[in-house]
């Protein structure tokens, strides 16, 4: 079947998406903020893409409308900051439609249960199904508006819909362009298969010489030392302790590498500096980056936050989230927690029961 689809966001990864669903034939809108984004693109009639994939991909219509893009198409998928989830959530609530399907990609960890929560806040009754990613399934930048760049595109992304009985009516839209999308259990599994959280805070922080000093370094290839690759791996078991205690088998961090990008190595040290896609990515020339401003308060705390409520240890996530919000002081957002997301009541067996479910109660299982 062919879908219509919208992209919401046109910066690096909404552009590259959008590009790429145009080489492929697909119908699809774009939607962003920037005026000056969606003329360039709409002047064009659509986006050039280069690298992993080459070709010219038609958009049927760029608009900084929110209705406009959204409206008559199957799939929205939100190519976002996670900073902006709650916002564009409450932007779309009331222009949805009964049968959309709509995924955060990628979510950071537990967008879909946020955004979820703000469709019901703002009494939204459309039969809206949620899904999420755990990851991006491109590297990519943009050259400029309508040229995007893309690096390279991982081997399998895991996706769940919010509940899991929705999962294989999302699997089987987004498999319509994107075979490398997979089924993950539930949001709780997709969330937690959340890399950025990883790899993104703690080398950031610990390289913040190179980066206050505006020497110019590879953040994966030179940014990864033996040290702090093994600091990471054993930051990873805390991620997998906490998937344990909800009944979930996750994989290491090092076989999700070896499984997304064909890498090679006994560690990973070794697996990142194997990632081609990786030669490309320059580090940061300041600490105020998405690397600590997102992916502390939307992808690792609320993990941490998870991990606290469910018992388990999370030393590590805890030592690396003080240290930048210590070093970066009043710089944070609130960012997710079990509180903000609306889980801290909810027993082990509740919160379980409600990502498969959609019920909070155990009196409705599947």
């Amino acid at each position: 079947m062919s879908y219509k689809w919208a992209i919401v966001g046109g910066g690096n990864g909404g552009q590259s998406m959008a590009g790429h669903l145009g080489t492929l034939g697909k119908y699809v809108k774009l939607y962003d903020i920037s005026e000056d984004t969606v003329k360039a693109i709409n002047e064009k009639g659509g986006i050039d893409v280069k690298g992993a994939v080459n070709g010219f991909g038609k958009i049927e219509l760029a608009s900084t409308n929110i209705k406009e893009a959204i409206k008559d198409v199957d799939i929205i998928v939100i190519v976002l900051p996670s900073l902006y989830h709650e916002s564009i959530a409450r932007k779309c609530a009331p222009y949805l439609e009964d049968g959309q399907v709509v995924v955060l990609h990628p979510s950071s960890s537990f967008a879909a249960i946020e955004f979820k929560n703000i469709l019901e806040q703002e009494g939204c009754n459309k039969g809206v199904t949620v899904g999420e990613t755990c990851t991006l399934l491109y590297a990519c930048r943009l050259e400029k508006p309508g040229i995007a760049e893309i690096y390279g595109i991982k081997n399998m992304v895991t996706v769940a819909a919010l509940p899991a009985t929705e999962n294989e009516k999302v699997i089987n839209m987004l498999n319509t362009a994107f075979p490398q999308f997979k089924p993950a259990k539930n949001v709780l599994q997709s969330s937690l298969e959340n890399l950025n959280a990883i790899m993104h805070p703690t080398p950031t922080i610990l390289n913040t010489s190179k980066i206050e000093n505006q020497e110019p370094f590879l953040y994966y290839l030179d940014g990864i030392t033996p040290s702090i690759g093994e600091y990471l791996e054993k930051m990873d078991n805390e991620r997998i302790n906490i998937g344990k205690a909800l009944g979930l088998e996750l994989p290491h961090i090092n076989e999700l590498y070896r499984e997304m990008y064909d890498a090679k190595g006994e560690n990973l040290y070794e697996l990142v500096k194997s990632v081609e896609a990786y030669k490309g990515v320059k580090g940061q020339k300041t600490l105020r980056t998405r690397y600590l401003l997102e992916d502390i308060p939307n992808s690792l705390q609320p993990i941490a936050s998870l991990g606290k409520k469910l018992g388990v240890k999370v030393d590590r996530m805890e030592s690396i989230i003080n240290m930048c919000k210590l070093m970066l002081e009043g710089e944070f957002v609130e960012g997710r927690t079990v509180e903000s997301l609306g889980i801290e009541d909810l027993s082990k067996e509740e919160l379980v029961n409600y990502v498969n479910t959609g019920f909070k109660d155990l009196q409705h299982n599947v």
